[in-house]
């Protein structure tokens, strides 16, 4: 990558960060902030280290969504899978297409082979915490 394709980068991050930075300021002051929190399993098309290291720091730095990890490919045909929580998931194709836009901004190689956000799985995300009678804390991971 060249220089003024990371300047431009990082012009474009920013602007992002406070957009969805003002949008979840808003959705704070509604009476139902609207956040349906999901967990999307997105393909990734990136391979290097160093653009899986900035699209991953991106899309936790951007207000809303949260890189979860990654879940290494089980075949030599398959892509490693990102693990993304998103706060807002209430048209989970839009987010998906967000994170395949922002992808495609780290390296814009990749708008030549897009991805279908139907084709992307995702899920609700649930809480399984303690505050719910069915959650057992495994015996090793107790602090007593």
């Amino acid at each position: 990558m060249n220089i003024g394709h990371w300047i431009g980068y990082t012009f474009w991050i920013i602007k992002e960060i406070f957009v969805a930075g003002w949008d979840a300021i808003v959705a704070a002051f509604k009476p139902n902030p609207g956040m349906k929190p999901i967990v999307i399993y997105y393909p990734l098309r990136l391979t290097g280290e160093w653009d899986i290291f900035w699209f991953t720091s991106s899309i936790t730095a951007t207000p809303g969504t949260l890189s979860m990890g990654l879940r290494h490919q089980v075949g030599p045909k398959g892509s490693d899978i990102l693990l993304v929580q998103a706060a807002f998931g209430d048209d989970p194709e839009d987010v998906i297409a967000s994170l395949a836009d922002m992808e495609e901004h780290v390296n814009p190689a990749l708008k030549d082979a897009p991805i279908d956000p139907a084709a992307v799985q995702w899920e609700p995300y649930t809480d399984l915490g303690p505050d719910r009678p069915d959650y057992a804390v495994a015996p090793d991971e107790r602090n007593d």
